[in-house]
């Protein structure tokens, strides 16, 4: 009874991690544009707010387990495959923490990215991993129909996520004759306004799509680390903290010194970019523990993506004050994205039980 609630306490600190780590980082983006930057149209940082994300996994991820390691020790050796493997998953990792602050920063909404990211990131680790074990004839009808259910899921909560309210423009005193503006031409065809929408629209998708290829690749990558590591736990953790370090910390300085940034350190914009990267690095370390405590990744991984995404959708809409305007359309493409990946994730082909020998 005591491993089934240390099981479950843990993948449940996962779930409230990552279901608060896209909107926390949403603040913190927002609160690191400069004056000059809301003057030039820039509503979020991008920058900035990777490199507290970096220094938080920096934290968690190598300094806590580097201590751990040398105070306590812990089963496993390190070996060249493991680190490779493990690195590489923490530079996906990171990747895709930078695909979402791009997602933000092209217009995403936390209430409908992190459900996209969270919904598709379990089909492309369930496919890897199924690709990898030679297993993909196995294929079933449910895992299909889950993975369908993800795709109309995913397009529904683009289309009808919550907006607010936008002001009523005031009534012109005379009724004039529109003239053609610069984002208008002559005969009423839209230019340079709406090819600007649509290029932040398309940057969007494509930032969101990076982040769930490179988080759906990032479990598969590390367990293989993992395993060339004799099954240790911090080892791999803190390969994976040095890769967010280096993607996440070095190289935004180095870009910031060639293309500076209309943002800036502030207190508010710092403390809860940190946050968002403290809470992304617990998240993983809950994975970890649910796994240490006996947790099997075939109910633990479901719980975890098909609960973050809600935490998610209910602190924005809470906070953001859009709760009355969340509709059935939304709700339904919201359940067919969290339904569909965890059937996926339930559905996939397994490696069958090892053979017993006799004695």
């Amino acid at each position: 009874m005591r491993s089934i609630l240390l099981v479950v306490a843990s993948f449940a600190i996962t779930i409230l991690a990552w279901g608060l780590y896209g909107p926390v980082l949403h603040w913190g983006q927002a609160a690191m544009v400069t004056e000059a930057g809301h003057a030039m149209g820039e509503k979020y940082a991008r920058l900035r707010p990777f490199v507290c994300v970096g220094l938080a996994y920096f934290a968690i991820g190598v300094l806590a387990p580097a201590v751990l390691l040398k105070l306590k020790g812990e089963q496993g050796e390190w070996s060249a495959g493991g680190i490779l493997y493990s690195l590489a998953g923490g530079a996906l990792g990171a990747i895709g923490a930078l695909g979402i602050i791009m997602a933000f920063n092209f217009g995403g909404k936390p209430i409908f990215v992190m459900p996209l990211v969270f919904g598709g990131a379990p089909v492309v680790n369930s496919f890897l991993t199924i690709y990898w074990a030679k297993r993909m004839k196995e294929i079933g009808p449910v895992f299909m129909a889950g993975l369908v259910m993800v795709l109309i899921g995913a397009v529904t909560v683009l289309i009808f996520s919550p907006k607010p309210v936008k002001p009523a423009a005031p009534a012109p005193a005379v009724e004039t004759v529109a003239e053609p503006t610069a984002d208008v031409s002559a005969n009423g065809v839209p230019t340079a306004l709406d090819s600007h929408k649509m290029r932040d629209f398309i940057l969007q998708i494509a930032s969101i799509a990076t982040a769930i290829l490179c988080w759906g690749a990032y479990g598969p990558v590390l367990h293989k680390g993992q395993s060339a590591m004799q099954h240790s736990r911090l080892r791999p953790l803190l390969c994976v903290g040095l890769a967010y370090f280096a993607i996440a910390v070095i190289v935004p300085n180095l870009l910031l010194l060639a293309l500076p940034e209309a943002s800036h350190y502030s207190i508010k914009g710092t403390s809860w970019s940190l946050a968002a990267g403290a809470a992304g690095a617990i998240g993983a370390l809950g994975i970890i523990l649910a796994f240490n405590f006996g947790g099997k990744p075939v109910f633990v991984m479901p719980l975890i993506f098909g609960g973050a995404p809600v935490v998610n959708t209910l602190f924005t809409t809470i906070t953001n004050g859009l709760w009355e305007r969340v509709d059935a359309f939304f709700l339904a493409g919201l359940i067919l994205v969290i339904a569909g990946a965890a059937m996926v994730l339930v559905f996939a082909p397994k490696n069958p039980p090892p053979v017993k020998k006799d004695a």
